[in-house]
């Protein structure tokens, strides 16, 4: 039986330690900007969007660049450097410009990384265990997001809710994880020539990508839309009463129901038609909205936060298989460069949007909004399925 490589331990090891040293940063930022640092949500809200956009479109060319270098290890440990390099200026902040360059160069790295380390995974594994190998980085990569809002609740109590020094303690994990890429990341010997890696946006290509997949753009644009950042939920729970010490719960509770939820949703997805798990996901969406914005108290609040994960865990994935199966093989890197870039400028859009809402028309606007996306959204599926008379699952010509 094949083993999985070093190597893979190794990245799983590295998404572990980043993902605990982000977290324990992200389970307290929105609060640190708004009690300590002063900001308004607004601008809460547009150095978050500012940021997922940024990971966003920065991963349309970083698998492309490790493609044509014929290397993967120096953008990864690129990417986790600047991810590292960027944990001790949250702690040393002192406005929301220096947060907002902070988040700007972890979410660089973010996007740096991501593609060049999962073609690493597919390198070094044989093809009869590659899933497996996926699997388990993913996994390690889960315990880091768990454990990072734990972790951030203790440390909290440990430092009588002192968040600076909390970020202090950050840097360590981000520390070992350049280390592990540094000491136990090895590419194949013969990965070493540089290769015509096809650019991931053609644009002379563009007339070739068919109705089918457009749709499947405009709904992942007014689903990010409608999924505007979690620090919102973070700011939502803290407004209805949840202590300082314990506000990383709320990345806590939605983490386990993703992560619960993400496997069964992909056996689903196998079985059943993607707009049936895609309606599902909206339907989850509206009422985790609803539940934010109508259910007073702690109870309605984790209640929404818990409905938001499971939203996460059916479209997620859900999506990145639909972009697939609606682009022709030979432009599938073109076609997931335009989806991300997409996304990213709608998330972006999204969460300036429930910022200034959150400050001009009260916290119920914001999430009653995410509703009104989301059930904008819906009615798209309901009718790009009527109009193409097939469900989104299949490929154009099945």
């Amino acid at each position: 039986m094949n083993r999985i490589p070093r190597t893979v331990w190794a990245l799983g090891i590295v998404s572990l330690f980043m993902d605990l040293s982000s977290e324990i940063i992200h389970a307290l930022l929105p609060l640190f900007l708004t009690t300590t640092l002063g900001v308004s949500v607004a601008f809460v809200g547009l150095i978050d969007g500012i940021a997922e956009a940024t990971a966003s479109i920065s991963k349309v060319f970083s698998g492309y660049v490790s493609d044509r270098i014929g290397r993967r290890k120096p953008l990864i440990l690129i990417g986790y450097g600047l991810g590292a390099l960027s944990k001790p200026l949250f702690a040393l902040a002192g406005s929301a410009p220096v947060v907002l360059g902070a988040r700007f160069a972890d979410r660089i790295g973010k996007g740096l990384r991501g593609a060049p380390r999962d073609a690493l995974v597919a390198d070094v594994t044989p093809k009869a265990i590659r899933g497996r190998a996926f699997g388990l980085r993913q996994s390690l990569d889960t315990v880091g997001a768990f454990a990072g809002p734990l972790l951030a609740m203790v440390l909290m109590a440990a430092f009588a809710d002192d968040m600076r020094q909390v970020f202090w303690i950050a840097v360590i994990p981000a520390i070992l994880a350049v280390l592990c890429v540094i000491f136990g990341v090895e590419e194949p010997r013969d990965h070493g020539q540089q290769s015509a890696a096809r650019a991931p946006i053609v644009f002379a290509d563009l007339k070739r990508l068919d109705r089918p997949f457009w749709i499947v753009v405009a709904i992942g644009v007014v689903f990010a839309l409608a999924r505007f950042s979690e620090a919102f939920l973070i700011l939502r729970a803290s407004g209805e009463g949840l202590p300082l010490t314990f506000a990383p719960a709320v990345l806590v509770v939605m983490n386990v129901v993703y992560a619960l939820g993400a496997y069964p949703a992909g056996i689903a997805s196998d079985k059943y038609p993607a707009h049936l798990l895609l309606a599902w996901g909206l339907a989850f969406l509206i009422l985790a909205d609803l539940a934010l914005a109508l259910w007073p108290g702690l109870v309605g609040a984790f209640t929404g936060i818990a409905f938001w994960g499971l939203h996460m865990a059916l479209t997620q994935g859900l999506m990145a298989k639909l972009v697939a199966d609606r682009a022709p093989s030979e432009l599938r890197g073109s076609a997931f460069g335009l989806f991300n870039l997409a996304s990213g400028v709608a998330m972006l859009a999204a969460s300036v949007l429930a910022g200034l809402l959150w400050d001009l028309a009260g916290v119920r606007s914001t999430f009653l909004a995410g509703a009104g996306f989301a059930a904008i959204a819906a009615c798209a599926l309901l009718l790009s399925r009527s109009k193409s008379g097939q469900n989104l699952q299949e490929a154009p010509g099945t």
